[in-house]
């Protein structure tokens, strides 16, 4: 049996530190508040650092929840206290700690006791303990305890030093007798003043500041105890540089970035101010799925459900309600929306979309291991069409590899790389549609030049249209990077500027009338939102059928293609953005049907049907049309209402 030994255990910290400053750390002695996310983390960091003395607190136990991220989170610890588990697995690696347990957590009553002897303090308490963490940073600052605190965010994290005699962590982050609403918002900006993570958050649904909810990553809880144990040797050793408050830093891997912030006066620093309050308006005003009022899903129904909504539909129309008939057995109805959108032609664009939603209907039923049935009710209208849905159990079914990409599928406006499909790419996305359809590819630098000025043409069309305008202003959602029922305004593809232009002019018809005819006022827009796009993608791409679609339930099927189509790119790492005012407009002028009073728009449209017909040919089989390519996600997207709102 191995004899354990000190000096050899940690001897590859040697080089590093000095064989004099080892011994040093040996005897320090470092309290951590919380075993949670990343409390366990800073102490078994910490204890192969060789740090000898330990006083830990804690009062949880471990939990299925918390295995995504938490050192000691394990099958064989549920129901076991954290400081228990944490406190043997750190002996474990040095026998000779001297590991002092707090299992009632840090209260009123043994602060004192926590703090005895003590050279560090680490924060590890939960994110939203600020009852807890006022009070051990404010005796921390009262008997000139050195604290760090941590904080996983996103992929990366951020760190901040209060050092005796400095900035205590109140007169940074001014939380005294604030909410908690704004609590949280302050803790959170002035830990993160630059926000790296913020742009990389795929599903706001599952940020619920309100009950204490937000989503983790195991990369940000090992970074973190990274980060706070090289602060921790500097302050130990009284070496190197120790930048403390209002000095912090954030790393985000995901983002490759670092950087250093510095905020004179925490977060009553004019630029937090202004972070504060823009923060404010768009934090607390996001509605997301499990706010109070909404209910978790409970039956694989449910599960189902909550999973198809994320379904693509027209300006985010979300064309359906759910009643949910029974155990197995759910209608859908739908409606179309061609009364107040030029976009739905004869209704087919929500056609489409319930198409789509019932193939995510099909997939999310194979997680539950259910076969899903469906059938139209041959005597509900096209514009409200009711279908009934059944599923069966069926133990042939296996979950679809398709499953977890429908709540990450979505648009992204913005230019991607240039880089051609591959064959393997190509090859899946063509067999996703099935055999009733087939892909055209516009791949050549010629030929996306010509479907990018043909965007640049037909966006004049939708950009000076009154009934155009009409669906813009009532789709489009201001100062928002997410929206539950509308297209927020920050996922529409513009730089800021010309978004600040756009809302002013959207006040008005008279007003974009004035820029269109003063101001060039299509110019940038169609620049900035069709034409570079349209450049730089890596082809633009349509879906026709083999045969002309003659009614609802031709476009189901085709919706239903469609789908596949874009998960299969989703799940491929692809970018993808519908391209449908052509076919549309093009539908209008081929059918005959009169969509806009405006002469020069209907001159316009004659036009753009005739360079459509030469680059794609005859719009009557083409069900959907779009560009696709390589990029990073959008950091703004349409998300979804919730299961609740969209019961019938």
């Amino acid at each position: 049996m191995t004899t354990f030994d000190y000096k050899q255990a940690f001897a590859r910290n040697l080089g590093w530190i000095t064989p004099q400053e080892q011994e040093v750390l040996r005897h320090k002695r470092v309290a951590i508040a919380g075993m949670g996310g990343v409390g366990g983390s800073h102490l078994l960091t910490l204890t192969r650092l060789g740090i000898g003395r330990f006083h830990i607190a804690d009062f949880d136990r471990f939990e299925l929840a918390n295995f995504n991220r938490q050192a000691g989170a394990s099958m064989r610890h549920i129901g076991r206290p954290k400081v228990d588990v944490l406190a043997e697995m750190a002996l474990d690696i040095n026998p000779e700690l001297e590991i002092r347990r707090f299992p009632q957590g840090v209260t009123g009553d043994n602060l004192s006791e926590f703090f005895t002897g003590v050279d560090l303090y680490v924060d590890g308490l939960d994110f939203f303990a600020f009852e807890a963490r006022e009070m051990v940073f404010a005796h921390c600052a009262e008997q000139g305890i050195a604290a760090i605190t941590a904080a996983p965010l996103g992929m990366g994290a951020a760190v901040l030093n209060f050092l005796p005699g400095g900035m205590s962590f109140e007169e940074y982050f001014q939380l005294e007798g604030r909410p908690e609403q704004e609590k949280i918002l302050r803790f959170l900006l002035g830990l993160s003043p630059r926000m790296l993570q913020k742009g990389y958050l795929v599903d706001p649904s599952f940020v619920d500041l309100a009950n204490h909810r937000g989503p983790s990553t195991p990369m940000a809880c090992e970074i973190c105890a990274g980060l706070a144990a090289t602060e921790a040797l500097k302050i130990l050793l009284n070496r190197g540089p120790v930048r403390s408050a209002p000095w912090g830093l954030q790393f985000d891997a995901y983002r490759n970035k670092l950087v250093t912030t510095w905020r004179p006066g925490g977060n009553r620093n004019p630029l937090q101010r202004l972070a504060l309050t823009i923060a404010r308006r768009q934090f607390m005003s996001v509605k997301n799925a499990d706010t109070p009022g909404s209910s978790t899903p409970q039956t694989p129904v449910e599960r189902i459900l909550d999973t198809a909504r994320w379904a693509p539909s027209g300006d985010n129309t979300q064309p359906w309600r759910f009643e949910i008939a029974g155990d197995g057995h759910v209608v859908v109805h739908g409606h179309d929306t061609r009364d107040w959108c030029v976009y739905d032609l004869e209704g087919h664009a929500s056609q489409l979309a319930l198409g789509a939603l019932l193939e995510s209907i099909a997939i999310a039923a194979s997680h539950e291991g259910l076969r899903a049935e469906f059938r139209r009710r041959t005597d509900s209208p096209d514009t409200t069409p009711v279908i009934y849905v059944h599923f069966h159990a069926d133990e042939a079914v296996t979950p679809d590899p398709l499953y977890p990409y429908l709540p990450l599928r979505s648009v992204n406006r913005r230019p991607y790389r240039t880089r051609p499909l591959t064959p393997r790419e190509k090859q899946a996305l063509e067999a996703s549609v099935g055999d009733r359809y087939r892909v055209l590819w516009l791949e050549s630098p010629r030929d996306r030049l010509r479907a990018a000025l043909l965007m640049f043409h037909n966006a004049k069309l939708r950009l000076t249209m009154p009934e155009a305008y009409e669906v813009h202003k009532r789709v489009i959602e201001w100062n928002a990077d997410y929206s539950e029922d509308k297209i927020p305004d920050r996922a529409v593809g513009l730089d800021p500027l010309t978004l600040r232009l756009m809302r002013w002019a959207m006040a008005s018809w008279r007003r974009v009338a004035f820029l269109n005819r003063w101001l060039a006022g299509t110019w940038l827009p169609r620049i900035e939102l069709d034409l570079l796009p349209g450049l730089f993608c890596a082809a633009h791409f349509a879906l026709v059928a083999d045969t002309e679609p003659q009614g609802i339930d031709d476009y189901l099927v085709a919706g239903r293609a469609l789908q596949r189509f874009w998960l299969t790119a989703t799940a491929l790492g692809l970018q993808l953005q519908p391209e449908m005012t052509p076919v549309i407009f093009s539908g209008y002028v081929h059918r005959g049907i009169p969509f806009t009073d405006t002469k020069s728009v209907r001159r316009g449209a004659k036009k753009l049907a005739r360079r459509f017909c030469g680059i794609y040919g005859e719009p009557a089989r083409i069900v959907f049309a779009g560009r696709i390519g390589a990029g990073a996600p959008p950091r703004a997207r349409s998300v979804r209402r919730p299961l609740p709102a969209l019961r019938a």
